[in-house]
């Protein structure tokens, strides 16, 4: 059986759910990918919010597809996609939603050149 990778720690929330708001970034990139699991009936939503912590419109949680399993590279989306390009460079804030979830890692992927 191989390792999960990056599984050692994790942000755990149990069914009554838990939300993870890291500091402030500014990330490089175009998609978001999480390493996460949850339960059959748990769930992890991300939403993306300007430096004020206002939710960016078409990236709030309403728009945000819910994902549930267990994945390492699974990509967030909300109702009209996953590119964030247009806030590459811009400082963000994640509110990150957990329900009888895990999530140990997320990245942002790199643009092409």
């Amino acid at each position: 059986q191989a390792l999960r990778l990056v599984c050692f720690v994790s942000a755990h929330a149990g069914y009554s759910g838990g939300v993870l708001t890291p500091r402030t970034l500014a990330f490089c990139g175009r998609e978001m990918a999480f390493n996460y699991a949850t339960s059959a009936i748990g769930t992890v939503r991300v939403e993306i919010q300007d430096e004020n912590g206002r939710p960016i419109p078409g990236r709030s949680l309403g728009h945000c597809t819910e994902k549930y399993g267990d994945e390492i590279d699974g990509m967030i989306e909300w109702t009209d996609g996953s590119d964030l390009s247009p806030w590459s460079g811009a400082p963000v804030k994640l509110r990150i939603t957990l329900s009888d979830a895990d999530v140990y890692a997320y990245r942002f992927d790199r643009l092409q050149s």
